[in-house]
């Protein structure tokens, strides 16, 4: 049987094509699995990833979660020399991935960081286990200031936005709805979804900052709904018509979808022990409301 390691990783998506491997392209699965690539190469086959979310390009990640399978003889080479197989237990491999990715990725200057490895446990699937999903978009409205240290994470926006207007806006979506007005379509692909939190506030920096948590997301949901609010808080829109648009079920033009760079994956929510099987077979299961 395999032993499946969980990591915990964070990445500055702007030299990014998203998170999904693509021929002749540069993305955070490609880069994690060429590092894999290196480091089992003597141990085929070559680890894959399975991913919590697949983020698009431009999108930012401080609490992506993924699993990787590894055989015996991957475990066996990552202990080696420091302890034989027979005094060792795979908690050290685990830890040794992380350190030895981390020496392939880059210790002193990286655009993705493995930032945690352990042991996942019994049931656990990155994808299928996850309970929820959050994000956070930043945005430094004509009433913020422009900070360049934080250019490649925060949208800067010409007009004054009214962050109690997007917040209330925001409220009205809550719970579990067809998102097809906020989504980007997929053939074969539900935008069923539970939205459990969507709130605005400005932070100590005058920043905008929006906290967006579900069960899963549709394609370039977080950025549509984001956008959505911006139209309210520029008094393009009243709150109260998101709530009209999106029971449409169809995209729209009323609004604009906001930039890829303002959005960051901050965490993954799963449960634990026995419930990690049980989650993972319910989200496998079709969504109906």
């Amino acid at each position: 049987m395999p032993t499946r390691v969980r990591l915990l990783i964070a990445y500055d998506g702007t030299s990014f094509n998203g998170w999904t491997r693509q021929p002749g392209l540069r993305t955070v699965q490609g880069v994690l699995e060429e590092a894999l690539r290196t480091l089992f190469r003597r141990h085929e086959p070559a680890p894959t990833l399975t991913v919590a979310g697949r983020t698009d390009a431009g999108v930012h990640a401080l609490g992506q979660v993924a699993h990787v399978d590894l055989t015996s003889d991957q475990i066996t080479s990552l202990l080696r020399p420091r302890k034989p197989r027979n005094q060792a237990d795979d908690t050290d491999a685990a830890a040794a991935l992380r350190r030895r990715l981390t020496g392939i990725l880059g210790a002193t200057d990286s655009d993705v960081v493995v930032t945690g490895a352990e042991l996942a446990e019994p049931g656990f699937d990155a994808r299928f286990s996850a309970l929820w999903r959050r994000y956070e978009y930043r945005i430094a409205d004509a009433a913020a200031p422009k900070s360049p240290l934080t250019r490649t994470s925060t949208v800067w926006y010409p007009a004054t936005l009214d962050v109690d207007s997007m917040d209330a806006a925001a409220g009205t979506l809550l719970g579990l709805h067809d998102f097809a007005a906020y989504c980007k379509p997929r053939e074969g692909a539900t935008t069923i979804r539970t939205l459990q939190a969507f709130g605005w506030m400005r932070n100590a920096d005058g920043v905008l900052v929006a906290t967006v948590r579900a069960d899963a997301f549709c394609h370039s949901m977080v950025r549509a709904l984001v956008g959505a609010c911006v139209a309210v808080g520029e008094g393009k829109l009243d709150p109260a018509d998101l709530v009209l648009l999106r029971d449409v079920g169809a995209r729209t033009s009323a609004f604009k979808v906001m930039p890829a760079k303002g959005l960051t994956l901050m965490e993954v929510g799963y449960p634990h022990g026995a419930d990690l099987a049980a989650r993972a077979a319910q989200t496998r299961a079709k969504r109906v409301l």
